[in-house]
């Protein structure tokens, strides 16, 4: 069976135009033709266009794509195998593309304009970005939000690693005054409070008491917050939430 130059091109998603080079550069000719000259394409020929379009999409030129056909040393399972490999280690590096350009994009999206490294350098193993996707879809419409996004879009690397120390100082002491038995709505454990307060205000957004009690009903009533500071020590996130309601009750 053959087919029509028309239909080979429709086959293969590309144009007669190109079909036609390829035969003209001796690349792919039709193995019959009519009686009048028309090109006509047998089995063989798709399966060697097939290996054609492979190779060009991997990036060969088409005089490289002729002497990889017609190496007289490699039989047709072999061009598979290495087609099967390249193509391999092209998803490998596509993948790795598309991961540091949605990396790029969450960290224009959310201001954090840092390298992997610079993240693993400030943060650590946890990620400032985890839930970047249903904090906007939960506060994206509030003034506090657009605030924070336009603060933390010109902080710098050395900015956010004061940021993240002032945050994991405040946690330590919180987690030595709740050791200590220090009661939650003593003025230790409230200035504490206090700081963490501030630590939010001068750094992200204006913190009002009301909305840093929304912050500590989060930490209990969250599991992914409670089991952060739990895992420190059991009991934190409830001592922390304690802590900023009492505060907010001194202030009020």
């Amino acid at each position: 069976m053959s087919y029509s130059v028309g239909q080979v091109a429709d086959f293969a998603g590309i144009t007669v135009r190109t079909l036609h080079h390829y035969d003209e550069v001796g690349l792919l000719p039709p193995s019959e033709r009519t009686s009048v000259g028309h090109r006509r394409y047998g089995e063989a020929d798709l399966d060697r266009l097939q290996q054609i379009l492979f190779y060009r999409e991997l990036g060969f030129s088409l005089e490289e794509v002729a002497v990889l056909l017609d190496d007289p040393e490699v039989d047709p399972f072999e061009h598979l195998r290495r087609q099967h490999v390249l193509l391999e280690e092209r998803i490998g590096r596509l993948r790795e593309m598309a991961a540091a350009v949605k990396q790029a994009m969450e960290a224009r999206r959310m201001g954090i304009q840092l390298t992997p490294e610079e993240r693993l350098e400030v943060f650590g193993g946890s990620d400032p970005e985890q839930y970047s996707e249903e904090v906007e879809q939960r506060w994206g419409d509030t003034e506090a939000y657009r605030e924070s996004q336009r603060r933390a879009a010109s902080y710098t690397k050395e900015d956010w690693q004061r940021i993240e120390r002032e945050r994991q100082d405040n946690e330590r002491s919180f987690g030595a005054a709740f050791a200590a038995g220090t009661p939650a709505d003593s003025a230790e454990a409230m200035d504490l409070a206090e700081e963490h307060r501030q630590h939010i205000h001068r750094n992200f957004y204006d913190c009002s008491y009301e909305m840093q009690g929304c912050l500590g009903e989060l930490y209990v009533s969250d599991e992914r917050f409670r089991q952060h500071y739990d895992e420190a020590q059991p009991g934190l996130a409830r001592y922390i939430h304690d802590a900023i309601k009492a505060n907010a009750d001194r202030r009020a």
